[in-house]
């Protein structure tokens, strides 16, 4: 019969250490991750939140003159309006009541970057929320509505900020800056796709 030494003992229990330390180990390390899933998973966006945030493709072909149509993209309301003749036609006129006019400012893609803040003058697509404290003003589309001078735009109920129908804020009223334009394009005639546009651009 073989008999058990100290030394035997001793190397059996340093066996048994390692293998309980390894094993305490692992199973610590599998808690931390299990752990840290719900974690991770919370900080990703979820199927909903990607769905709010990719581009919106909206018809247009029923929209008629003076007509504003709103479409939600990435949480925010998208006004889509077409304008008149006689509105397209005003919007020069209003330069010297404006705070940047010349769209200065970048509050808008380049190719918005004009009189229109639009590709086409016809039709003209803001971010509906007022620059000043994040309101959403009302559209008010016919003249002298707001006051004896007023040739249509929108205008703030939360304090009083006035923009034209291209998004221009006026000087002397609380928002520091015109209507943000969203990158954009026209997937047809008749279809519009809003947060992305030819070059790809997603904003």
């Amino acid at each position: 019969m073989l008999s058990v030494t100290a030394k035997d003992k001793e190397e059996v229990d340093l066996a048994k250490r390692c293998f309980l330390r390894r094993a305490t180990e692992a199973a610590g390390g599998i808690g931390i991750a299990a752990a840290a899933i719900p974690f991770v998973e919370y900080w990703l966006p979820s199927v909903d939140t990607e769905a709010q945030g990719a581009p919106v493709h909206v018809n247009i072909s029923t929209l008629q003159p003076t007509q504003q149509l709103t479409v939600s993209w990435r949480g925010q309301p998208i006004w889509i309006i077409r304008r008149t003749e006689e509105m397209i036609h005003n919007l020069p006129k209003l330069n010297d009541k404006l705070r940047d006019p010349h769209s200065v400012e970048d509050q808008q893609p380049p190719y918005a970057k004009n009189v229109y803040r639009a590709i086409k003058p016809e039709f003209f697509v803001a971010i509906g929320i007022c620059t000043h404290l994040g309101c959403i003003p009302t559209y008010r589309p016919d003249v002298g509505s707001i006051s004896p001078d007023w040739l249509g735009g929108f205008y703030c109920p939360c304090h009083g900020s006035r923009y034209d129908l291209a998004g221009r804020v006026y000087k002397n009223v609380p928002a520091p800056l015109n209507l943000k334009i969203p990158r954009y394009m026209y997937t047809s005639t008749t279809e519009i796709t809003i947060g992305q546009d030819q070059k790809g651009e997603e904003v």
